[in-house]
Formats: C-alpha cells, sequence, structure tokens
C-alpha cells in the first residue's frame, strides 16, 4: 500500500499543487483544511480538490479540520497510520500580520504545537515544514544561502515562521528518531498547466502575480505598486518568483530525504534570480499583450528592498532544481485566470 501523508492546509495554493505531485509520486495524501484560506466545493470539500480528483481520475481523503481543535487532530491520528506530515497550514499575508500580530501568533504557533505534540503522541516523526524566506528579515547579503542569519524577522508573520522553525529543530534535538526539512520558500507564483488549479483570491491578493493577472484580464482597474524609492534596479521591490509546480516537486525531494534518517534540515526553494515588481509587469504585458495600468502607493510595512536566494544546497542535496522561466510562470497563471474568467460566466461557485 502506498504511504500515508497527512497534509495540512492542503486546500489551499500551495497545498493543493502539493497534493497533485504526491499522488503522481504514488503517496497517498490525507487532506485537511479549515476553510480560511481555500473556497468550498460540493460536498464540503475544496473546490481545489474536487478539480484535482476529475483531472487526475482518483478520489482524494479530505477532512475539515483547524488544527486549533486538538481533540478532531486525536482522532484522525487514532483513524491512519500516517508515514509523515506536510505542513502547510497556517496564515500567511505578511501586511495582515502587522495588523492582527496576536491572531498570527495564536493561529500558526499555537495549531503548529497542537500539531508536534499529536505526531509525538501517535510516533509520527517525519516532517516536512512549509517556512519561508521571511526569517532572513532585511538581507545581509544577496543571494541569501541557508548560512545567512536567520530570526531578523520584519513582521509577525515571518516571526511565526522563525518560532515554529526553532521548535521543530528544539523536537529533532531531543528524539532522535524525528526528521524534519524545513523549507523556506521565496515568492510561489503561476498555476498548474490543466489551468484547473491555481491561485485566485476572494479579496484584494496580497500576493504581487495574481493582482497583475486580475489587472490582465480585466478583472481589476490597475495594479498598485507599493513603494518605487528602494535601491533596487527600477525602485522597486526586487523578489525571487518560483513556479508553484516547482516549488510542489520540491516537497516530493524533501519527503525522499526523510527517508535518510536526516534529523533536521534546512533548504531554500528558489531560483536564484531576482526580478522587480516592474519587471514582473513587464513580462505579463508581454505575455498578456495588454497594457497593465499601476500607481504608486506608499510601502507596506514589513516590506523590504530584496530578496533572493542562493538554492545549490537543495540542487545539491535534494536532487531538485526550479524549472520554469518568468515568462513561461506568466503564461500558465494567466491561462489559469481565464479558464476562471471562462467559468464564471457559465456557473456559479467556480472560483477556487
Amino acid at each position: 500500500m502506498s504511504q500515508q501523508v497527512l497534509v495540512t492546509g492542503g486546500g489551499g495554493y500551495i497545498g493543493s499543487h502539493c497534493v497533485v505531485e504526491l499522488i503522481e509520486a504514488g503517496y497517498h495524501p490525507v487532506v485537511v483544511d479549515n476553510f480560511s484560506n481555500a473556497v468550498q466545493g460540493e460536498c464540503n470539500v475544496p473546490e481545489s480538490l474536487r478539480r484535482i480528483e476529475t483531472f487526475l481520475d482518483t478520489k482524494i481523503e479530505f477532512h475539515k479540520l483547524d488544527l486549533l481543535d486538538r481533540p478532531g487532530l486525536e482522532k484522525l491520528f487514532e483513524q491512519h497510520s500516517f508515514y509523515a506530515v506536510m505542513h502547510f497550514a497556517g496564515l500567511k499575508a505578511v501586511g495582515e500580520s502587522v495588523e492582527q500580530p496576536l491572531r498570527y501568533y495564536r493561529v500558526n504557533l499555537t495549531g503548529t504545537i497542537n500539531l508536534l505534540e499529536v505526531m509525538q503522541a501517535y510516533r509520527v516523526h517525519n516532517l516536512v515544514f512549509s517556512s519561508s524566506a521571511t526569517v532572513y528579515g532585511d538581507p545581509q547579503h544577496l543571494p541569501i544561502d541557508e548560512q545567512h542569519p536567520a530570526g531578523g524577522c520584519t513582521n509577525p508573520y515571518g516571526k511565526t515562521k522563525f518560532f515554529i522553525e526553532e521548535m521543530i529543530r528544539d523536537q529533532c534535538k531531543a528524539e532522535k528518531d524525528w526528521n524534519a526539512v524545513l523549507l523556506r520558500y521565496f515568492n510561489p507564483i503561476g498555476a498548474h498547466i490543466s489551468g484547473q488549479i491555481g491561485e485566485d483570491p476572494q479579496g484584494i491578493p496580497n500576493n504581487l502575480l495574481p493582482y497583475v493577472a486580475q489587472v490582465a484580464v480585466g478583472r481589476r482597474k490597475l495594479l498598485n505598486v507599493f513603494g518605487n524609492d528602494y535601491d533596487t534596479v527600477d525602485g522597486t521591490g526586487v523578489r525571487d518568483y518560483i513556479h508553484v509546480v516547482d516549488l510542489a516537486k520540491g516537497h516530493i525531494a524533501a519527503l525522499r530525504k526523510l527517508k535518510d534518517n536526516c534529523g533536521c534540515k534546512v533548504y531554500n526553494l528558489g531560483t536564484g534570480t531576482g526580478y522587480s515588481v516592474l519587471q514582473m509587469v513587464n513580462a505579463m504585458e508581454k505575455v498578456s499583450g495588454k497594457e497593465i495600468p499601476y500607481k504608486i502607493a506608499p510601502r507596506r510595512n514589513g516590506d523590504i528592498a530584496s530578496c533572493y536566494a542562493d538554492p545549490r544546497l537543495a540542487e545539491t542535496e535534494l536532487g531538485w532544481k526550479a524549472s520554469f522561466g518568468l515568462e513561461r510562470m506568466c503564461m500558465w497563471e494567466l491561462g489559469c485566470f481565464l479558464h476562471i474568467q471562462h467559468c464564471m460566466r457559465y456557473s456559479a461557485g467556480s472560483r477556487f
């Protein structure tokens, strides 16, 4: 029988793409989500998972569950024999975390403590954690490798990721049979080649590419560019944008690393190339053939000027390397939004 992997937050953007890769790699994902950042589809199942079931012709086991529900989590572990956990669940917007720090600490930290304690109780000691490059704070050098100091975070969201990393490290030190891979994402973008799953925020997008794509397809009038006075190539913020499918494949490589009894390992998942906001706008204009109007807005609290990865360690130790270029990422993102536009004309509740 295929190994069962618990996927927390598996109805969301990154989690759902990882569910696809897990299935295609021969694993049996068991997904939990509380719908805080996933659209509920038919039969109380996330729309993203319903679509995956269709294009992969499979069934996905799903449980509506919040990690703050400790008894519900224990019941789930009683009913399954998990090989490992992929932990995505949590709040994730930088700006919102600055405005609502206590909510971010309660949800992200308490939920993870519950998960780790239940894993310990049921002797599930393999973990892949969805961390973030925000743990590096304002970079002291570029590109950022895994030896760069971490913990000087500029926002509560990043602090929750760093604190969770520290909890996992300490648990791996205390219990030698624990193995964990901490994956520090840079900036995930794009959509699955099927056009069926991707990032379609239900309110104002927090991330750049969905916002740009929504402007390109006419759902929004213009893009707000937060700050044009950074010390960068054109004054706008520079980030390392990685395609979400590349990111998901990195999780499969991390899952395989756990079999080596690796202890606690940390890897950057990025491309190694930084692009500014305006370079992203230009790339989408080229792909869409449409002008992307924008206006300059004040900087957001918690943002930094530049952040891009040195991803060589993941290539050396995991055998993983990002393969998508910028225009291809934009093309798949745009294709996904055009598919959504088409669906919304003919059926209600088709967004995901």
